[in-house]
């Protein structure tokens, strides 16, 4: 769950130190008093683009921190592994935000990250929901996906997806031999000719490094012979500098004789005279080992060199020569041996698609098996929340060819009011129903969301009474399962939260800042006061009772 959220210099916060518990959260206040920032930091946390109007005016950043538990980081850590980022060491995750004037950063664990990757991340941590949020549930893939959870189909679809890419690769490889022009002779000459050049020289690519240091070698045998030798000398030739090192250590020894404290003073010089000697000893055998060849010398030249042209030619690394080799040879070979691929990929094709069928059999029986009894949970939980007598069908549309997901497709269908004709969800006006279909389906699917946090803001407007207390209940229940965040102006729904929190707006110093605190006990009542529309002994019972029920 989100355990710590910290907000900072965004919009009329100044400074937010917030830690959230477990279970349904309610936050409420007046209207401007800031309970949207909550939201906005939110988005950020989840990857969404921020705006520089977001930043507290007379300040040069913006910032959000949150904190997650996971309770099992698994998936998580496949996210930030296939990002190049360190899996986390415990159960705990840190997003941050920094939005300044001139730069934005984000960071996962104090590790930089792109957007796109802390978008993907926050998928896998929020939930957000808004009156006008819900396009992912009237999007019919994603009314799919959830089908899918709901019937344990994963392990099954993802079967299916590997026999579908399979197909739909070898389906365009077979498109590609179809449709591919007839070659002129001319183009042949030239494939030949490249397949015929690169593969004569033999091309080795861990080769190329040691080949350029042995030509490098070669070519400068005589400089290297020469220096070699040289230093060699110096060290042992006559009035060198080993000799001269023997003659200082004859004086030295004589010192010892005389006062053998200098001894330790003195330890080096035996240290460098053996260093010394062993280098030499080095120098003699190099130089023994050099052998000059002028024939080896220009046979490694005319390697380097062909090498260089070819890179030239099919580069510019010896990997793009090697590349065009095969596109040439795989090419040729598919001109020149048209007919029997045709054959082959026909026959390899329908192998292909009877494996696609077949696995999609099975995802189709657990979708089939799976949908009404999908419907009929959902329509129990519209039921709760005042849709006393509608309708809700998950029927699967059967696809004519094999689609991504399967060899079907599903469009939820509602009908709040008997006698009238269910309509998908995307044809329902009303906010304030929308709202609820999504929580239905929600509570529908709460045990296969493994989602840590859900954020329902303003989801029950347009609704009232009793609906909003039902409203208020199912995400009470939903909190058990989740944390849940309930961003609300109805206080039958801040009344069930396990922790109730206001925002207000308060002026200090002569700027305007929102600030967050819990209620209980007395002051929780008096917020519920407000929220029911003033004070008097009525409202005070009313609010008191929607405490104890």
């Amino acid at each position: 769950m989100l355990t710590l959220l910290k907000i900072r210099n965004l919009a009329l916060v100044h400074e937010l130190v917030w830690e959230l518990g477990s279970g349904l959260i309610g936050v409420t206040g007046e209207t401007g008093a800031g309970k949207s920032v909550i939201v906005g930091a939110l988005k950020l946390i989840l990857g969404e683009r921020a705006d520089k109007s977001l930043i507290r005016t007379g300040e040069d950043s913006c910032s959000v921190e949150a904190v997650f538990e996971l309770s099992d980081p698994a998936e998580i850590n496949a996210i930030l592994e296939d990002g190049g980022l360190d899996a986390c060491d415990d159960t705990q995750l840190i997003v941050r935000r920094v939005i300044g004037t001139t730069v934005n950063r984000q960071f996962v664990n104090d590790s930089p990250v792109t957007l796109s990757l802390l978008k993907k991340i926050g998928e896998h941590l929020v939930d957000l929901h808004g009156p006008h949020d819900h396009q992912s549930l009237l999007s019919t893939d994603r009314q799919l996906s959830m089908l899918d959870a709901y019937a344990g189909a994963e392990s099954a679809l993802t079967a299916y997806r590997q026999t579908y890419r399979a197909w739909r690769e070898k389906s365009a490889e077979l498109d590609e031999l179809r449709h591919a022009e007839s070659a002129s002779e001319q183009e042949l000459d030239l494939l030949r000719y490249q397949l015929e050049e690169i593969s004569n020289a033999n091309l080795k690519p861990e080769d190329e490094s040691d080949l350029e240091d042995r030509w490098r070698r070669a070519s400068n045998a005589s400089r290297l012979l020469e220096s070699a030798s040289a230093a060699a000398a110096a060290l042992n030739g006559e009035d060198g500098i080993l000799e001269k090192l023997g003659e200082i250590q004859r004086l030295v020894r004589d010192l010892q004789k005389l006062d053998p404290s200098i001894t330790e003073r003195t330890g080096s010089l035996e240290t460098a005279t053996l260093e010394l000697q062993d280098l030499e000893a080095t120098l003699a055998d190099y130089v023994g080992e050099l052998e000059i060849d002028p024939a080896e010398a220009a046979g490694l030249e005319e390697r380097v060199n062909l090498i260089e042209t070819l890179k030239r030619k099919y580069g510019p690394s010896l990997q793009d020569v090697l590349a065009r080799r095969d596109a040439a040879a795989t090419r040729l070979d598919n001109i020149e041996n048209r007919t029997e691929k045709l054959e082959t990929l026909e026959k390899e094709l329908a192998a292909a698609r009877s494996a696609v069928e077949g696995s999609a059999k099975t995802v189709t029986a657990a979708r089939k098996k799976a949908a009404p009894k999908l419907a009929k949970e959902i329509a129990a939980q519209l039921k709760d929340l005042g849709f006393k007598q509608s309708s809700f069908e998950a029927p699967l549309l059967s696809l004519t060819e094999p689609g991504s997901q399967g060899m079907e497709s599903v469009d939820f269908q509602f009908g709040p009011n008997p006698g009238e004709p269910l309509l998908p969800l995307r044809q329902i006006a009303s906010s304030g129903e929308i709202s609820r279909v999504m929580l239905a389906v929600k509570s529908a699917l709460a045990d296969q969301d493994a989602t840590p946090l859900m954020v329902f803001d303003e989801i029950d407007a347009n609704v009232g009474g009793e609906i909003a207390r039902a409203v208020g209940r199912k995400m009470a229940a939903l909190g058990t399962r989740h944390q849940v965040l309930a961003i609300t102006h109805f206080p039958q729904v801040a009344a069930i939260a396990a922790h109730h929190f206001v925002v207000e707006k308060e002026v200090t110093g002569g700027r305007t800042r929102s600030r967050l605190y819990q209620v209980t006990g007395e002051t929780r009542v008096q917020e519920l006061v407000r929220m029911l529309g003033g004070g008097g002994e009525q409202a005070r019972a009313m609010a008191v009772s929607l405490l104890n029920p």
